[in-house]
């Protein structure tokens, strides 16, 4: 449900794991395109999909009879989709998101959201995260990912349904963490991109990326993640790949505005949604409910929200009081 980038890389990953898929699209003339010319060039440009995938703009066909619903539609527009599609939702589906924000106002992850809309139990309700460049992946280039539950069988029954030979998921029960890692390390990423559109090197990259894991770590032990959950694939390396590659929107939302940018430029050149600058409110609304120090996030919603100048944000973090290096909760 939702015929964006990494929406319309799942479904074919779904495809040829031998997962049947239809991708609901907001566009009927995206469906049309998809499903004639195999190609969704807007999102995946140059790129031809599988003709085994199936596209459609109405919510009904796309979901009649399915045992499995991705939804992969922007994360602060999930409440809104997803009630209008409560009633068209098999029973049993498993649910599965594959978004990565917080959502602003409630600071709900995604899974919560989905919860709160459907009424769906746990044991259904499942999330993809991990380091998944969506145009990697749509060009069949090797990857691995985690499909998390709270309920070990439909945790194995989504590894089934999207192992192929260039996709490899690992099961994990904690979804809270994967939740997490791929939520804050969106509003990481944002603050590296504007560090290395300033033109600042390796160093400091790595500094943001290790001190942004911290604050997720910190953030993640506040609400009951498993920290062996942050040092893998949903937590790590999600933040690395994020934090590291130009593909990444995040980071090149950043670095736009690190070049010197306006934010509202910027805004206007982002073609594709950039979850961490609307998530880095909630991230930090959430820390500080739960009495968590996140000052690369407070930064960020600084630059982002109150319009505070990129170089007065670099004198921020570099002027903070020493510490040690593991602190906090």
């Amino acid at each position: 449900m939702g015929a964006g980038s990494w929406g319309t890389t799942f479904a074919q990953v779904l495809c040829d794991a031998g997962t049947p898929a239809t991708l609901w699209c907001r566009r009927r003339l995206v469906a049309e395109t998809i499903s004639s010319a195999h190609q969704n060039p807007e999102y995946l440009p140059g790129l031809t999909l599988t003709e085994t995938l199936r596209a459609t703009a109405d919510p009904a066909q796309a979901l009649a009879g399915a045992e499995i619903v991705v939804l992969a539609v922007p994360a602060q527009t999930l409440r809104e989709n997803l009630s209008r599609w409560t009633d068209l939702l098999p029973r049993d589906a498993l649910l599965v998101s594959l978004m990565k924000g917080i959502e602003l106002g409630t600071c709900k992850r995604m899974s919560e959201v989905i919860a709160q809309v459907t009424g769906a139990p746990p044991d259904r309700i499942a999330v993809i995260s991990g380091p998944n460049l969506s145009r990697e992946i749509a060009e069949r280039q090797y990857a691995a990912t985690v499909a998390a539950c709270r309920d070990t069988a439909s945790a194995e029954q989504l590894q089934k349904a999207c192992h192929t030979g260039y996709f490899r998921p690992y099961t994990n029960p904690d979804v809270v963490g994967c939740e997490l890692g791929g939520a804050v390390k969106n509003v990481i990423a944002v603050a590296v991109g504007i560090a290395v559109g300033m033109g600042f090197g390796d160093n400091t990259r790595s500094m943001l990326i290790t001190r942004g894991l911290a604050e997720i770590a910190r953030l993640g032990a506040a609400l009951g993640a498993e920290q062996h959950t942050l040092a893998g694939l949903a937590g790590m390396g999600d933040l690395a790949v994020t934090c590291s590659s130009p593909l990444s929107r995040n980071r090149t939302f950043g670095e736009n505005l690190g070049r010197g940018m306006s934010l509202a430029d910027v805004i206007a050149i982002t073609r594709q949604t950039a979850e961490g600058v609307k998530s880095s409110v909630s991230v930090l609304e959430l820390a500080n409910r739960h009495g968590v120090e996140m000052p690369i996030t407070e930064v960020v919603v600084a630059v982002t929200q109150d319009g505070l100048d990129v170089g007065e944000a670099a004198l921020m973090l570099a002027s903070r009081s020493a510490k040690p290096e593991r602190y906090g909760v």
